[in-house]
């Protein structure tokens, strides 16, 4: 492993030349070291992969506490990350994140539908929990490239079912990883995670 201090990133080195890059970041309360982050990390480079989780903006600021500032700037600090992704090895880039900072990710993409070769979003925020009607779709029909949602049965964050109706506003195409009984930390006793997300990933790729 190895630091990249202009993005706060921590870098997972595959075994030889990597296959492609995998840009990944956090959720609202959360920061680069997420267990997840780490497990799907590690999942990435043992695929041959160069995989790194990074801080956003907001948390590079400030070591704990919600998002601050404007989510612009949270943004921008992913097409910042995304940039990179491109100088760091050849190959496709995947980029992603959980919940807030996978929510960020998938609106950068349809602003800069280059930066990026797949989506990634692990428990889609998609509506505060209780208020399914306060929807945070408006820009997924902009979504081009192919995007992987992982998402917990039990996310209150948002059902199955309400995903499957949302994604469909995406004209590109769209998986969704159901992890049975998880929440939206995505833990699962029964089922590698990880390792659904990455298999998923690579299909939507080819």
């Amino acid at each position: 492993m190895s630091e990249l201090d202009e993005i706060a990133g921590v870098t997972h080195e595959p075994d030889g030349r990597p296959t492609g890059v995998v840009m990944l970041t956090h959720g609202a309360g959360g920061n680069r070291e997420s267990p997840l982050l780490i497990r799907i990390c590690d999942e990435w480079a043992s695929r041959g992969w160069l995989a790194v989780r990074y801080n956003l903006p907001y948390r590079r600021r400030r070591p704990k506490g919600p998002p601050s500032g404007s989510a612009s700037g949270d943004r921008d600090g992913i097409v910042d990350a995304l940039t990179l992704a491109r100088s760091l090895a050849d190959g496709p880039v995947i980029a992603g994140g959980h919940s807030y900072g996978g929510r960020q990710t998938s609106m950068v993409v349809v602003e800069n539908p280059n930066l990026a070769d797949v989506l990634t979003p692990f428990s889609y925020p998609l509506h505060p929990p209780g208020k399914p009607d306060r929807l945070r779709t408006e820009h997924f029909s902009g979504i081009t490239i192919p995007a992987v949602f992982t998402h917990g049965t039990a996310d209150p964050f948002g059902t199955i079912d309400e995903l499957r109706e949302a994604v469909t506003l995406i004209p590109s195409l769209v998986q969704i990883v159901e992890v049975t009984g998880a929440r939206h930390d995505l833990g699962s006793k029964k089922l590698d995670v990880p390792a659904l997300a990455v298999d998923a990933a690579l299909s939507a790729l080819r």
